[in-house]
């Protein structure tokens, strides 16, 4: 049965003799949030915001009272808790969404005993190494767990390791060539997760997950076309602009296949930026301008249109 909104609801009421009690029930069964719901809604929370918090905390603790610790103080206190952590991962029993979420946090800790490392001993190393140490340490544990947001911090930390080694490495690289390797890490790892599952026994992910991978990857995509579009091409520029067609028609596809407005409205958007950077990049004079504006309103009406059109649609 196609999902039913309040609106859907309103509008059977007046158009029928549906009695007050059938629709206290209907709304109770596929409306309403009911207990359970609402019961595991508050245990995630407060679970992600235990962890969250008690990370920060200890990030905070190293920082207040950086100079009043001894160096083996500093260092000992930082791993004596990522080794508690793993004692109380195979020693508790508890749920695996717990402990992969304590895992998550234990990632983080990592990364706080290499920045205490690097500042202790002030080794001298590039920014860009600490993440990719960070990177590398935490990389068994995000495939071992296979959990969602260990994949975020995971990927995150790749997208910044890249970026850093161009900023203070690379420097001769250019911005378009940054946003191409940006833009097919990421697109392999949302590929990866939305593909794989069809294939093997892997659970599919969970839509805000891809979602987010979805919204990097376009975002990316679009700010690194639309910033080569007023820099001098060349082959990365090109590379770049021809797999963002593709990927994008790709995304265009999906998203009619599986019915998500998500993809049908961020990749048209990313679209309409790549257009205005180009006729921008023509010209800037207020003739131009103006276009530009009018352009802008019209697409998004058009796609506002679109997309309420599609939905009407999917839910008849």
């Amino acid at each position: 049965m196609p999902k039913i909104s309040r609106e859907d609801i309103q509008i059977i009421i007046r158009n029928s003799n549906w009695s007050e009690s059938g629709v206290a029930t209907f709304l109770e069964e596929h409306v309403y949030s009911n207990k359970p719901m609402w019961r595991k809604f508050l245990s995630l929370l407060l679970l992600g915001l235990g962890i969250s918090f008690s990370t920060a905390g200890i990030v905070f603790f190293f920082a207040y009272n950086w100079a009043h610790l001894h160096r083996f103080a500093k260092l000992g206190l930082i791993e004596g808790l990522v080794v508690l952590v793993f004692l109380c991962l195979f020693l508790i029993e508890a749920r695996p969404l717990v402990k992969k979420t304590m895992l998550v946090g234990a990632s983080v800790l990592v990364g706080v005993l290499w920045a205490v490392f690097g500042q202790v001993y002030q080794t001298g190393a590039n920014a860009y190494d600490f993440f990719l140490v960070w990177t590398l340490s935490i990389a068994i544990w995000s495939f071992v767990s296979n959990f969602s947001p260990q994949w975020v911090v995971f990927i995150a930390l790749i997208n910044i390791t890249l970026i850093l080694y161009t900023e203070q490495v690379a420097r001769d690289w250019n911005g378009a060539l940054l946003s191409l390797l940006l833009f097919a890490i990421n697109s392999l790892f949302l590929l990866a997760f939305l593909m794989l599952p069809r294939f093997t026994r892997l659970k599919s992910r969970p839509s805000w997950f891809t979602s987010l991978l979805a919204l990097t990857v376009a975002t990316i995509g679009t700010v690194g076309v639309s910033g080569g579009i007023f820099d001098k091409a060349n082959a990365s520029f090109v590379f770049l602009l021809l797999s963002t067609i593709v990927l994008f028609g790709v995304g265009i596809g999906y998203g009619l296949k599986t019915k998500s407005l998500f993809y049908l409205s961020i990749i048209p958007f990313g679209l309409i930026i790549i257009c205005c950077a180009f006729l921008l990049n023509i010209s800037d004079d207020a003739g131009m301008l103006f276009a530009i504006g009018v352009f802008i309103i019209a697409s998004i009406t058009l796609l506002i249109k679109t997309l309420l059109g599609l939905q009407k649609k999917w839910n008849t």
